[in-house]
């Protein structure tokens, strides 16, 4: 006996299935009292889009050409600020982890802001589907008078389209230091049924929207009456939120059952406490 299947067919189920591998290095450095790109680097589906700023912060945008994540891809971003100079990072869009067949998806970021440097990683939201399996983990080296504000959306299914989550794997790890010390440290890891894992008040209260921003500077503290000021002041809607403050941080955690709710309390919110609008991408 023998296969009779042509043999383009048996080629095409041989064939290993392609993998997303992606890698940016981003420098900006301060020029003549002005913070410029100092140098760009961009391989596979990883790439870096420089928009026109007027009178503000030069912005790099993050773009994911593969649309997405699966088990197996992986993306790396190497991020660094030179002395007193001050840069935001953002991304074009939100990144989607889609169902995995095997393994993981891989993202890691690498971030080294300066000293009187600033660095802004104010990336959209992460979407996680169905049987999704993401790792992420993010590095960041700061001088002691450096500042990094940082924020993660994690949004797990999106309601309005009809998306329910049985099942998916999330880890994310993130590590902050200053001087050489940890300052700040942090793992999420949800595995398994996330409805189960997120109902009890001392998780998500039932959320499946949530996002953390960290403001890590020597004079964060200072800053706590403001944030708290600014979302108090927010009208009343599904998000719900905390604020705190400690050894140079100020650290604050959203959660909601309404991604969109999510979205527009985070415009208001780092439109108010940073004093300048987000990126154009965000509102697009």
């Amino acid at each position: 006996m023998y296969d009779a299947a042509p043999a383009s067919d048996l080629s095409l189920q041989a064939k290993p299935l392609q993998r997303v591998r992606g890698a940016a290095r981003i420098r900006f450095s301060n020029r003549a009292g002005a913070t410029r790109l100092a140098d760009l680097y961009q391989k596979g589906s990883a790439k870096v889009r420089m928009p026109r700023i007027y009178g503000g912060a030069p912005t790099a945008v993050l773009i994911n050409t593969a649309g997405g994540l699966t088990g197996g891809d992986e993306l790396e971003y190497d991020v660094a600020i030179g002395d007193d100079a001050h840069a935001i990072v953002t991304s074009q869009t939100a990144e989607r982890a889609y169902r995995s067949n095997g393994g993981s998806a891989k993202v890691t970021g690498s971030l080294r802001v300066g000293a009187r440097a600033t660095l802004e990683w104010l990336p959209q939201e992460t979407l996680l589907f169905d049987r999704s399996s993401l790792s992420r983990t993010l590095r960041a080296d700061l001088a002691r008078d450096a500042r990094l504000m940082m924020l993660e959306t994690v949004v797990l299914g999106r309601t309005a389209m009809g998306e329910t989550i049985e099942r998916l794997s999330f880890k994310d790890r993130w590590r902050i230091r200053r001087a050489g010390k940890l300052v700040f440290a942090d793992d999420i890891r949800i595995d398994g049924v996330p409805e189960d894992i997120l109902r009890g008040p001392a998780t998500a209260g039932g959320g499946h929207v949530f996002a953390t921003f960290v403001d890590c500077a020597a004079d964060a503290g200072d800053r706590l009456s403001l944030a708290r000021t600014v979302l108090d002041a927010l009208p009343l809607g599904a998000t719900r939120f905390a604020v705190s403050s400690w050894n140079d941080l100020l650290v604050a955690r959203l959660v909601s059952s309404d991604g969109r709710d999510l979205r527009n309390t985070l415009i208001s919110f780092l439109t108010g406490y940073r004093a300048a609008d987000l990126p154009r991408v965000w509102y697009c």
